[in-house]
């Protein structure tokens, strides 16, 4: 019995140390790659993107879910005001109006409550689509021209923004890195859908579009959904060559 007994410790300890050897090799190799397995890893379980990633620095969770509190499009303050702290904040022109006279072209101005030098007439070449677009300021020719959200406001509530205070939502909505004019149709399709959901027609702007996109999410510490993570990893490689 005693012999049987000594076979036996001499057996587990060898599985042990045979146990230990493949883990430290395994983990060599995850520091030399910078990469780390996540094999049986629990379904649902957020990661934070690694150095080297286009979605660095940034949490991904394994699919959207609706935040805790109600979306209220009131809680990221009043439509393209001028009072936030984004840029271009109190110049006395609202945001609207502001990005209309950044991306347009060939513009004409006009003086309105809002704005005292706003675009009256001008050009735009649609990012989403690739098409050129006469603008005309009127109450049935304004909305041609619409200002988007690139990281959506609906989008970013439920991916964080909903526990923030009123004035850094005020300045998300408001801060023209995450807007851009594009026709009133192609911001109609997309609503609040994310790049996993939504990618402009425009490939030319793909690049452009997950680079902002990951880029505000980032540095306002927003998650981004694994679909979307994806997309952006993939559009990220062709864009690098």
């Amino acid at each position: 019995m005693r012999a049987w007994a000594a076979l036996l410790v001499a057996v587990l300890t060898a599985v042990s140390v045979a146990c230990s050897a493949v883990g430290d090799r395994r983990a060599e190799q995850a520091g030399a790659t910078g990469a780390v397995s996540t094999a049986g890893a629990p379904p649902g379980r957020a990661t934070v993107a690694a150095a080297g990633d286009p979605l660095a620095g940034i949490r991904i969770v394994a699919a959207r879910a609706k935040a805790p509190v109600r979306y209220r499009r009131a809680a990221f303050g009043e439509a393209w005001t001028d009072d936030s702290g984004a840029a271009l904040g109190h110049n006395g022109c609202d945001t609207r109006n502001d990005i209309l006279d950044r991306d347009l072209t060939d513009k004409t101005y006009v003086h309105v409550h809002s704005c005292p030098r706003a675009v009256a007439t001008g050009t735009l070449i649609d990012p989403y689509t690739g098409q050129t677009m006469h603008f005309v300021r009127g109450p049935k020719t304004s909305a041609k021209v619409q200002i988007d959200h690139i990281v959506p406001l609906a989008y970013a509530w439920d991916m964080g923004a909903y526990a923030w205070d009123d004035a850094k939502r005020t300045r998300l909505a408001n801060d023209p890195r995450n807007l851009v004019a594009v026709d009133g149709p192609s911001n109609d399709n997309k609503k609040d859908s994310p790049p996993g959901r939504w990618m402009p027609s425009n490939e030319g702007f793909h690049c452009q579009y997950v680079e902002q996109f990951a880029g505000i999410s980032r540095e306002y510490g927003l998650s981004v959904d694994a679909g979307s993570a994806a997309v952006i990893r993939q559009v990220e490689s062709v864009c690098r060559g």
